[in-house]
């Protein structure tokens, strides 16, 4: 019996600690792959975000709760306080006050040129748009470098999928779409794959977790999540995630992203 003691009070310590547990609800978007998309099953989100959302709050003792939602809601949902945060989002001057921010970033993602094979220009950047149809995603919010130029002439399509049809369908010059995500829907459109390209880029952009300025725990949990994201860097698991998106997908070298890149931010 003196020998069973120490094992139950070590139970009974053990119990009690995930009794105690914290647990928070995120909202993350469901549809963006690699990055946060809704499982075919609709059970919950996945991809390279949420990871990184659940590893991070995994190192301070917290347990992240998931629900899915278009980006749109997901932000209302963290603006009105239903949910603690929502992800992925970008400070820009409309919602910097709105949330309560975590210094590091979740992610980078670069903002791409993609154009027709067929196109012999190379490099694109943002003044050979110039003069130039581009697509654009309707509800994206893209830097005003570019939407303020009027010598561009800009197109608005529903979907990042549509872009890719109409680019490929030469209805459009080039489009914008956030690279990973936009190679991937270039890759799994027969019509498209062999017909389309990245051509050059506009930014690269930092991605976050906006948390809730309207929840009682939002402001205490953007800084427990950036502790999270602190401990991912300083112990090595962050690289090794990305290493492991990039391997997983087969991504080309141009498409793998930069450890160190400028903090610039694009809401989507």
């Amino acid at each position: 019996m003196k020998k069973l003691l120490p094992l139950l009070l070590s139970c009974l310590v053990l119990l009690a600690g995930s009794a105690w547990a914290e647990t928070v609800l995120i909202a993350g978007e469901d549809d963006w792959a690699p990055y946060s998309s809704i499982k075919k099953d609709r059970s919950g989100p996945e991809g390279f975000a949420v990871d990184v959302v659940r590893e991070a709050f995994k190192t301070q003792g917290v347990t992240a709760q998931f629900t899915v939602l278009p980006f749109t809601r997901c932000l209302r949902d963290a603006e009105i306080g239903k949910v603690v945060g929502c992800f992925d989002a970008t400070i820009i001057k409309s919602n910097e006050h709105t949330y309560h921010w975590h210094p590091t970033p979740l992610m980078f993602v670069e903002l791409t040129i993609f154009g027709r094979k067929d196109d012999p220009k190379s490099n694109v950047t943002l003044s050979d748009l110039e003069g130039k149809v581009v697509g654009t995603t309707i509800g994206y919010t893209y830097p005003t470098s570019f939407t303020e130029n009027k010598k561009i002439k800009h197109f608005e399509a529903n979907s990042d999928a549509q872009l890719v049809k109409m680019l490929a369908n030469k209805r459009v010059d080039y489009v914008l779409l956030n690279g990973i995500p936009g190679y991937l829907l270039v890759r799994n459109d027969a019509q498209a794959r062999d017909k389309l390209i990245r051509k050059g880029m506009v930014s690269v952009d930092g991605f976050w977790v906006a948390f809730s300025k309207n929840h009682k725990d939002g402001k205490r949990m953007s800084e427990v999540f950036e502790k999270g994201m602190q401990e991912l860097h300083k112990n090595g698991k962050y690289k090794a995630m990305e290493a492991e998106l990039a391997g997983r997908l087969k991504l080309p070298n141009e498409m793998i992203l930069r450890p160190d890149p400028p903090a610039q931010g694009r809401a989507k």
